[in-house]
């Protein structure tokens, strides 16, 4: 039997993925965030106001050059201001030898992008260029022999939120290579810009915190074992704020097995978690929800989705959902649950917010008699303040991605080959016209929830 003392709870997605409030203006106090950048200050401090010479970059992909010096971009000058729009923007300088300039083509957007400025907290150094998924083409590729090459199509993702130059809002952005993947020819740009934040989560989510190892899995190419991939990596080499759900999480005993359940609890955030920056995630049917549904497919897991049956549940049944429960019937919802599980759901996921995680807590508890270890359950938005019998609680270490870069480009590899077999169904779009100063008016949108369901993308050319 397990005693709760003992159980390993771990940081809410309300800390992971919510940076703390920016001081005040002329205020000496140190700006330490949990949500995703690394521990550690830059090596280099990037200046969007000082333009500095553009280094020659060379690559034993290519010798063409690239001579453009500014740029088209979105600044953000201030809390509660809109972004503004320059044609006099240094072009991102590229730092290593494994990051690669891309020019943006589609870009995808996020609740966080209008959620920080317009609550002003969390902001890098001001002026700043937000943005977090992106596709585009290589422009320059990096030094270091690479699978990428000028003129590649790509789609990119930016969890390092300090570094601008690696932001989506802007014509070129420095991607680094092992954050990238290769798009195949049947997947569009404006198809893949949206995917890339929500992929992550999903494979990081099911992969670390469930230790879901897709290298088992029967209906695609076999993807990585996250989990034995990070507890292989030197224990100081992670930030010291997801360490603890990276090393001290699940027990390899009792990693998730092909032919269990897993319950994903999804639908619409509620307006009042509209503070939390923890809305990384589209409001809808949670994309990251989406993909984690197809991703435990993939690792041969049944999937019952908790939803607004009326509005998503064919979504998710093309998404490969195996049972659809109604959530607008809580109580009725965790009945069912404990019912097709016979009391004994080991795995839940919700994408909404803090009270239906809390009721999906309840619908994983059991009794522990005779049953060894417990339930885990993964909180995008929110996790419950009240333990619950046998469950502990977890949440996604996202720097993972930009801070392991063994764990970025497994993940990219198994991305490239996913969409490349068409294994992955990309998001539901909808297509926003006005380029980059068309971005604010899109932002509107999701401001006022009139966008629900699908993703917006906005083309750049």
């Amino acid at each position: 039997m397990i005693q709760n003392d003992r159980k390993y709870i771990s940081q809410s997605l309300d800390q992971a993925f919510t940076p703390p409030k920016t001081p005040p203006a002329g205020s000496e106090q140190k700006l330490v965030h949990h949500w995703p950048e690394p521990e550690t200050e830059p090596e280099v401090i990037f200046s969007l106001g000082t333009p500095g010479p553009e280094p020659t970059v060379t690559s034993a992909s290519t010798t063409e050059s690239f001579e453009i010096s500014h740029q088209e971009a979105l600044l953000l000058h201030g809390p509660k201001q809109r972004y503004t729009h320059t044609r006099e923007q240094p072009i991102p300088r590229v730092k290593n030898d494994r990051e690669m300039l891309v020019q943006v083509e589609v870009v995808g957007l996020n609740p966080i992008d209008w959620k920080a400025p317009d609550f002003g907290f969390g902001l890098p150094t001001l002026p700043c260029i937000s943005g977090r998924d992106l596709a585009g083409k290589v422009v320059k590729a990096p030094k270091k022999v690479s699978r990428f090459q000028v003129g590649d199509r790509i789609m990119a993702i930016s969890t390092d939120y300090r570094d601008s130059r690696k932001s989506a809002y802007q014509q070129y952005a420095a991607v680094s290579d092992f954050n990238a993947c290769k798009l195949p020819p049947n997947i569009a740009s404006k198809d893949a810009a949206p995917l890339g934040v929500a992929f992550v989560a999903a494979a990081l989510a099911l992969g670390i915190c469930l230790g879901m190892d897709f290298k088992v899995g029967e209906n695609g190419p076999h993807g990585p074992d996250l989990l034995r991939i990070i507890r292989a990596l030197n224990r100081e080499s992670l930030p010291t704020d997801i360490r603890s759900e990276c090393f001290d999480g699940i027990p390899e005993s009792r990693r998730a097995k092909p032919g269990e359940w897993i319950a994903v609890w999804g639908g619409t955030i509620p307006r009042t978690l509209k503070i939390s920056l923890a809305n990384l995630f589209p409001k809808g049917s949670s994309a990251t929800g989406c993909c984690a549904i197809q991703l435990a497919k993939l690792a041969g897991l049944r999937v019952i989705a908790v939803i607004d049956v009326a509005r998503s549940g064919e979504r998710m049944l093309k998404y490969g959902a195996d049972l659809l429960v109604d959530r607008l019937n809580p109580q009725r919802a965790v009945s069912i649950l404990r019912s097709i599980t016979r009391g004994k759901l080991r795995f839940g996921l919700d994408t909404r917010g803090r009270e239906s995680a809390e009721m999906l807590a309840q619908g994983m508890q059991f009794e522990l008699e005779g049953i060894e270890g417990g339930a885990y359950l993964v909180g995008l938005t929110g996790l419950p303040k009240q333990p619950a019998l046998g469950v502990s609680y977890h949440s996604v270490p996202i720097k993972v991605f930009h801070e392991a870069p063994d764990v970025g480009e497994q993940l990219m590899l198994w991305l490239e080959k996913l969409l490349q077999g068409g294994l992955l169904t990309t998001l539901d779009i909808e297509v926003a016209e006005g380029g980059l100063e068309g971005i604010n008016a899109a932002l509107d949108r999701l401001r006022d929830g009139s966008v629900n369901g699908p993703r917006i993308v906005v083309p750049l050319s």
